[in-house]
């Protein structure tokens, strides 16, 4: 059987790409800057093959992901900042720092611990070392240190963690459900008044609102979001498809036979809850 290729592989697969001397023309223009859309793309697509269980294709997904993180070392050798050496070793030693409990003696081939803590416990310590970490590199607040370039349904639900670490948070979600009607009503008010500024104001109000009751379902935002996403595809889809049988189109229909079928298409398709 053929030998599969290693990291090794890899590394010598980029540096190739990147030679000026017959290197891939496209790899050869690209920089950090140029490359930050394909790193969220890939991230994306990991994350749906999860969902969808596809793990016939999830090796090929965290393989165009890793990708990536080599095209990153890559230019990083080339510019003098870090090769991908260093990433591996910045990472494994953060690792065994923020994992006393696995790692007592702060290497990572000393003795393991003879008493293993729960899981509570490994969280307070693991957010105790990440504050400890942040303080020493000048980030200090509760709030610092998230960063600015997160999907803003996930920054958001990030900051309300910080906050709620601190005793900043609803008791539970009766609170949050209360803000998020209040939110609802200032909508309205701000809509009805004409004032889109105030309007798009109140709506990411309504927003951070509704990220508040998902942390406290213990849900992620992103998914919950993705989810209904992909539940609005199944039902206008079918829409699209009734609507085709008659050779027609969804511009051709009322709004009202749009209202039928999307009933129908919540009866016919299993999908899970909600509307």
């Amino acid at each position: 059987m053929e030998k599969n290729y290693s990291v090794e592989d890899l590394l010598h697969l980029m540096a190739e790409l990147r030679n000026p001397d017959g290197g891939c023309p496209w790899d050869l223009k690209q920089s950090f800057a140029s490359i930050v859309p394909s790193t969220i793309e890939e991230a994306y697509e990991v994350a749906e093959a999860i969902e969808q269980e596809d793990y016939e294709h999830l090796h090929e997904e965290l393989g165009d992901l890793l990708f990536q993180v080599i095209f990153y070392a890559q230019l990083g050798r080339e510019q003098g900042y870090f090769d991908f050496s260093q990433i591996v070793d910045t990472l494994v030693r953060k690792l065994v720092r923020r994992h006393p409990h696995v790692f007592p003696s702060g290497t990572l081939y000393g003795n393991r611990s003879a008493e293993p803590l729960n899981e509570a416990e490994v969280k307070r310590n693991w957010e105790a070392i990440k504050e400890a970490e942040r303080t020493a590199k000048g980030d200090e607040g509760t709030l610092a240190g998230v960063a600015m370039g997160l999907p803003a349904l996930t920054r958001a639900a990030k900051l309300q963690k910080r906050a709620a670490r601190v005793g900043f948070d609803w008791p539970d979600i009766n609170g949050v459900l209360d803000k998020i009607e209040e939110e609802i009503a200032e909508l309205r008010e701000a809509v009805a008044c004409g004032d889109m500024e105030h309007a798009q104001e109140e709506l990411g109000d309504l927003l951070f609102s509704c990220v508040n009751a998902s942390r406290h379902l213990k849900a992620d935002p992103e998914a919950a979001l993705r989810g209904c996403s992909r539940k609005f595809e199944q039902r206008f889809g079918f829409i699209e498809a009734s609507l085709q049988r008659q050779g027609r189109q969804v511009s051709e229909a009322t709004l009202e036979e749009l209202d039928r079928l999307w009933d129908k298409a919540k009866e016919q398709l299993v999908t899970g809850a909600g509307n």
